[in-house]
């Protein structure tokens, strides 16, 4: 049943309300993997620049298992106001952390051997679409350059 409160939100109110959910407890520095379930639609696309894209429920919390197992530490936090229209929640963001786990073999130009110790710091912002209270779709233009000189996957010229 809804409260008051609720019923008085506009789309972009109760939209905004889901995505710093979702920032908080997927990408903050705990992560609760039964926050895909509640708030994923079944077939939810996650994409960043510097990974393969992800589809749906099992396939995400894999990416972020392995991605915390790698990098402990990892957290991300809001940098801005969450800005919404219609199904869009717009965010920017920044973070990272440092890789004293296991090798990571998930970015796109190459992987890490176990526990480097290199340390990530970036920024990127994030435009998520919802359907039905759902998010349906994460898509991120991160500045992953930064992160992969920093991880020394690539040199600055």
């Amino acid at each position: 049943m809804k409260t008051q409160q609720e019923s008085n939100m506009s789309k972009e109110e109760k939209n905004k309300a889901i995505v710093g959910e979702w920032f908080t407890h997927f990408w903050g520095k705990t992560c609760d993997l039964g926050i895909v379930d509640e708030l994923a639609a079944p077939n939810m696309l996650l994409r960043y620049s510097l990974h393969e894209p992800r589809h749906g429920h099992e396939d995400i919390k894999a990416f972020m298992t392995d991605f915390r197992k790698a990098f402990p530490d990892l957290n991300f936090w809001g940098t801005a106001d969450l800005i919404a229209e219609g199904d869009y929640v717009v965010g920017r963001w920044e973070g990272g952390g440092t890789h004293t786990g296991p090798a990571f073999s998930d970015f796109l130009i190459g992987g890490l051997p176990a526990a480097t110790g290199r340390k990530m710091h970036f920024t990127g912002t994030t435009v998520l679409r919802l359907e039905n209270g759902k998010i349906v779709e994460e898509i991120g233009l991160d500045d992953g350059v930064t992160a992969l000189q920093q991880l020394e996957l690539i040199k600055a010229i």
